[in-house]
């Protein structure tokens, strides 16, 4: 992975899977201030790359699951302002998919410590030290309360050369 410089806003798909009532979180396990603390399966959106097309990519290498999104969830502006460094302060801009999975889960591994679900209560009760991310206790709200937008919200267009 290429260095990553915080200069600007940057792009972030994630997925809000629910069963039986309960949210898939993964427990990442990586280097740096958000080592084994709980997050939604999530990643960069790559320079050119189709948003839904990343999400689906990316729930699939964090868990192995195959998934459908059927719905944008919302847009969430996180600034993190609590790991500021040299390298500026991360400002990610968050698509966040509902959808559907089938498959299995795969096994926990380098970069994924464990895969797990959660009630709408226990997330709400994480905090900073757990929880990657703070703003998914709001995505979790969003989807218990019914939030959607069509995918035609996304429009992904490549400019061609003259």
């Amino acid at each position: 992975m290429s260095q990553r410089v915080f200069s600007q806003a940057f792009v972030v798909v994630g997925a809000i899977i629910e069963k039986d009532g309960k949210i898939l979180l993964v427990k990442e396990n990586m280097k740096g201030p958000d080592n084994f603390k709980w997050n939604q399966p999530a990643g960069w959106v790559d320079v050119g790359e189709n948003p839904i097309n990343a999400v689906i990519r990316e729930v699939k290498e964090e868990t192995g699951l195959d998934f459908t999104p059927t719905a944008l969830l919302g847009i969430y502006s996180l600034v993190r302002n609590d790991i500021t460094s040299e390298r500026g302060t991360p400002h990610a801009l968050k698509l966040i998919f509902k959808g559907t999975v089938g498959g299995k889960p795969k096994e926990p591994n380098e970069e994924i410590a464990e895969l797990q679900w959660f009630s709408l209560e226990e997330i709400d009760s994480m905090d900073n030290k757990t929880l990657r991310d703070l703003d998914i206790k709001q995505e979790a709200k969003n989807y218990f309360a019914g939030k959607a937008y069509p995918l035609e919200v996304i429009r992904h267009t490549m400019a061609k050369n003259k």
